[in-house]
């Protein structure tokens, strides 16, 4: 097994006033070639957005993009005619393939919104762009980790362009779990939302992150009242 600590205060971070983004990995002014991804994770931004205040009309192309809202309300708005607004619960995917225009703002005037973006490199490209949001329940997640995003095409998860898998759940007593790696060659980022967890002797508090590949599978320790995200993707 192999590891790799990314700790919470060591990330990159830009505050723009209307946006104060925490990056996991190099983005925008934001460069550190020791994290310019983790395999085929590209982006994993922790953005916190004032009422009102987004990111206007821009492009994508061939990336695999999952927006999950933690507190507050995002509007989002695309050029294939799509209008929503994503809650928390609610997972939104997109895949920009051939390219695509979009628009996502904080739907609130009065409440800021802190979200999670995630970018995962694409297994086919050039594909028809497509959008997608799904409700999650709270119930559906507590005490285990609830599969979130697959390759499978299914009505309980939300589909994606690459061999990964998102897994999030939440757990109010302390819990000893085992995961399995979902795909051959795949790595797992775990990312701790809320709380702590215990991961290989390493200990995660908020915000960490440990990226876990060249075994099968692995044990996490977590603690009470905690919420933890685990990515699986393809390393190369």
């Amino acid at each position: 097994m192999k590891t790799i600590f990314h700790k919470s205060t060591e990330r990159g971070h830009a505050n723009h006033g209307w946006l104060n983004a925490h990056h996991s990995f190099s983005f925008a002014s934001y460069h550190d070639p020791n994290k310019e991804h983790f395999g085929l994770l590209r982006v994993l931004n922790d953005d916190i957005i004032a009422p009102g205040k987004g990111f206007g009309a821009h492009p994508h192309d061939n990336m695999e993009i999952v927006t999950i809202p933690l507190k507050g309300t995002l509007e989002h708005k695309d050029n294939m005619g799509n209008i929503g607004v994503i809650r928390p619960n609610e997972i939104q995917a997109m895949s920009a393939g051939s390219g695509l225009m979009h628009s996502e703002y904080n739907h609130s005037k009065t409440e800021e919104i802190n979200l999670l973006q995630i970018w995962v490199f694409p297994k086919e490209q050039d594909i028809k762009p497509r959008y997608e949001q799904k409700i999650f329940s709270e119930e559906e997640k507590k005490g285990k980790l609830k599969t979130i995003v697959s390759p499978a095409k299914s009505d309980d998860v939300m589909w994606i362009n690459q061999d990964a898998y998102f897994s999030i759940g939440k757990f109010d007593n302390e819990t000893n779990l085992s995961y399995s790696i979902k795909h051959k060659g795949n790595g797992a980022y775990v990312f701790i939302i809320e709380g702590n967890a215990v991961i290989a002797g390493q200990q995660l508090d908020k915000r960490d992150a440990l990226g876990i590949w060249d075994t099968e599978n692995f044990d996490i320790m977590i603690g009470k009242n905690s919420e933890i995200l685990v990515i699986d993707v393809p390393m190369n």
